[in-house]
């Protein structure tokens, strides 16, 4: 019987439980998948935790890749034995075999791994709206990315690359400098020593930047605000150090003409076709090596907890996933 893990209640990373659980056949519009990858994201930890409410008990994970097993009767678009992925609600995707809506799945391309795919969906769509779509980077810009030895953060910087702008990251740790620098970044700056809004304002002869991709959340916000330029973009997109206070619109936004923004995979990618040219993007860079993705670590599915406690430790200096 395929295993998934189940969680009953809210907590840290000791409420993640293996159950076997009973896979039946795919409706109308749906699609059996078993799973050969599954991609560990910081966004786990919040539905874990409680921090995004759901209502218990309940599967986790949202990204993973495989092969399709059976396709429902309403189902043209994909047949038995295509490789797919997928990175969207509903959740579940902690697990060996499951159903899900065929509309959230894309077709992974030849020369495309089950293991890289299952790194690219999240991450690399969440790059792909970040830089093309919330914000327009353009050739010669030079904007601040936070956590940029991240899953995210690594792609990142190596797409901005490859249009040929510029980008400045901030790590928590030394250990992660090194991490960033590999993948394209102009400057890294430790930011657990150093003020990353004074040192920007420094590389920048004082002008800020006009645009701050800021994953971190409330640990960095009013240094993000610091170092924007007049009409610059604050693009909050993740909560690693906790959710962000009240905004004080007048004192943090007003005085520049500052835009903020909370953006989302869902709010860009609204449909299977959206999604399926996103995906392509992504998939098109990794081919031809625009995009290089190293897996940082495997665990066993069975290994969840320790993923976790991982992930939240900050131990995880890259894209990791969970093997079924």
């Amino acid at each position: 019987m395929p295993k998934s893990i189940i969680i009953k209640k809210n907590g840290g990373p000791e409420v993640l439980e293996l159950h076997d659980v009973k896979i039946g056949s795919p409706g109308p519009n749906e699609i059996k998948v078993t799973n050969h990858a599954i991609g560990l994201n910081y966004i786990d930890t919040y539905h874990r935790s409680g921090l995004y409410p759901l209502k218990l008990p309940i599967g986790i994970g949202l990204e993973a890749a495989g092969k399709i097993d059976e396709v429902g009767s309403n189902v043209t678009e994909f047949n038995k034995g295509d490789n797919i992925a997928y990175a969207s609600p509903p959740l579940g995707a902690y697990s060996q075999q499951r159903i899900i809506p065929a509309n959230v799945a894309v077709k992974v391309p030849n020369g495309i791994s089950h293991e890289i795919a299952a790194t690219l969906m999240t991450k690399g769509l969440t790059t792909n709206y970040l830089l093309t779509k919330t914000y327009k980077l353009r050739a010669g810009e030079t904007v601040l990315f936070h956590a940029a030895a991240g899953g995210v953060g690594q792609i990142f910087a190596q797409w901005a690359n490859s249009i040929g702008a510029k980008v400045i990251g901030t790590v928590g740790s030394d250990e992660k400098i090194k991490v960033a620098r590999e993948n394209g970044y102009a400057h890294v700056i430790n930011y657990s020593k150093v003020d990353f809004a004074k040192e920007v304002l420094n590389l920048t002869n004082n002008k800020g930047v006009p645009a701050v991709f800021d994953g971190v959340g409330k640990k960095t916000f009013q240094g993000s605000i610091s170092c924007l330029k007049v009409r610059g973009m604050l693009i909050s997109f993740g909560n690693a150090s906790g959710p962000l206070d009240p905004v004080n619109v007048p004192k943090d936004i007003q005085p520049r003409g500052l835009y903020l923004t909370r953006p989302s995979i869902g709010q860009y990618f609204t449909n299977r076709k959206e999604l399926q040219a996103g995906a392509d993007q992504i998939f098109e860079k990794v081919k031809f090596g625009k995009i290089k993705i190293r897996i940082f670590k495997r665990y066993k599915l069975s290994d969840a907890k320790y993923a976790h406690a991982d992930l939240e430790a900050r131990k995880l200096t890259g894209p990791s996933i969970l093997i079924p």
